[in-house]
């Protein structure tokens, strides 16, 4: 199984960036126990920061032509996952089911976070576990 892992906006600051709310641990670190655990699995990963990027990581994941179509995507689009038509449209667009995960649980924080642009087409939703809710994510897929 290939598993592809797509961060949005400021989480390559996880560790550093208000760790009251996402945790004083950094995405690579984990990523790596989530590896150790999933040895199976083929985990991939991609963070940028640009709306573009994120696009064009999640079309390509669902290419075929060059062998490297995904079973399934973790994305946490960061603050793009309620202001984001066109990473919404992304997802709408691909046949790669994708599992929308988020660190905090964004329901219990302000009330512009309340609102998913991306849940209504993403497979289903993981929030507030932490890091560990990529790992709940992943087991959605391996089941």
């Amino acid at each position: 199984m290939k598993i592809l892992i797509i961060n949005g906006p400021n989480l390559n600051l996880l560790g550093r960036r208000e760790p009251g709310i996402y945790g004083n641990g950094d995405f690579e670190s984990y990523l790596e126990v989530l590896r150790n655990a999933h040895k199976n699995t083929q985990i991939d990963y991609f963070q940028s920061n640009i709306e573009g990027e994120i696009i064009d990581t999640i079309q390509r994941a669902d290419e075929t032509s060059d062998g490297k179509n995904y079973d399934g995507i973790l994305l946490n689009a960061g603050g793009y996952t309620h202001t984001s038509v066109a990473i919404r449209d992304a997802i709408s667009a691909v046949q790669t089911p994708v599992v929308e995960v988020h660190i905090s649980n964004v329901l219990a924080r302000e009330n512009f976070r309340h609102i998913s642009l991306i849940a209504p087409v993403c497979r289903g939703s993981v929030m507030g576990f932490g890091l560990d809710s990529y790992r709940l994510g992943l087991l959605s897929f391996l089941k």
